[in-house]
């Protein structure tokens, strides 16, 4: 059985394969192809530490990601988020390896924006506007950067240093507040620790895309009622998100279509000119997607179950 660490998953995963199979696992997932049940998450201590147990079972992979969930950790200038992937062979159970799992959730998370914001984005998006300047938002940058030109990065954080910091390695303009960043958008990445919202729909422009990926609890915002209601709202997973998501459960939005049912057409595509919001909480078969990615690009072989 293998080992991947960190360096190594680095040197193989690739962003264009990796957003290709982020499409194609939502595609399964929402089809009904995989066996995954609910994230399992302990809490240790309430809002600094959490633990999560996320398995999947799809065709021809299957694993487990344990991650530890640890806002506090921003404080000790470490992760806030750590894991290990355990993948296995769905035709005959056999381990095939132990994954660094830290790497994959940063990659895969930003990946699934990326395939969302390729399916339904304008094509004509040239303004970028991230809420957050963390890993997530570098992660996302590199990203939809991969599908879409963008002309201008704007970008705002709840800590000014930090926004300036990310401006000037990225080349992005630091904004004053979250209004004047995501005003005119195209294209908008809400990635904060935030637990009340930061993104209020009144800034939005009609028909902008934005990708929430942050208020990852059932008691935590990231946008305000209006921002939730302005258009359609697009999920990864209708059960993870009624669950997770205070974002969702708050402002009692309506869902319009998870991402795969969109992926696949099962489901219609928002028209033209609607402002959408994509909410992802992240779900286990992502993980076990780019597992398999790093497996197979390694060399690895797996065969049909």
């Amino acid at each position: 059985m293998e080992f991947f660490d960190e360096a190594r998953v680095r040197a193989l995963l690739q962003w264009d394969p990796l957003i290709d199979a982020m499409e194609a696992a939502l595609s399964a997932f929402s089809a009904g192809r995989v066996i995954q049940p609910m994230r399992q998450m302990i809490t240790i201590e309430e809002g600094r530490r959490y633990l999560g147990v996320m398995p999947a079972v799809a065709r021809e992979a299957m694993g487990l990601k344990l991650v530890s969930f640890y806002p506090g950790n921003a404080d000790r200038a470490l992760p806030t988020h750590l894991g290990l992937i355990i993948l296995a062979a769905s035709a005959t159970g056999e381990p095939l390896a132990v994954l660094d799992g830290r790497l994959i959730t940063e990659m895969r998370t930003a990946a699934v924006s990326a395939a969302v914001t390729r399916r339904l984005a304008s094509p004509k998006a040239r303004v970028l506007a991230l809420l957050g300047s963390g890993v997530q938002a570098g992660a996302h940058l590199e990203a939809l950067s991969r599908v879409r030109r963008f002309d201008e990065v704007r970008v705002w954080s709840p800590t000014p240093e930090h926004a300036q910091r990310f401006a000037e390695a990225h080349g992005a303009r630091c904004m004053p507040d979250a209004d004047a960043a995501v005003r005119d958008a195209d294209v908008v990445v809400t990635a904060t620790g935030a637990r009340e919202p930061v993104l209020r729909g009144a800034s939005l422009k009609p028909g902008a895309l934005v990708n929430a990926i942050g208020a990852p609890r059932p008691n935590w915002r990231e946008l305000d009622d209006a921002a939730m209601r302005c258009g359609a709202v697009v999920v990864d997973s209708r059960e993870a998100v009624l669950v997770e998501s205070g974002d969702v459960i708050l402002s009692a939005a309506a869902i319009h279509a998870e991402a795969g049912e969109l992926f696949a057409g099962r489901a219609s595509t928002p028209a033209p000119g609607t402002t959408v919001v994509f909410k992802s909480v992240g779900i286990a078969v992502e993980d076990i997607a780019a597992a398999r990615l790093v497996y197979e690009t390694a060399g690895g072989r797996l065969v049909d179950a």
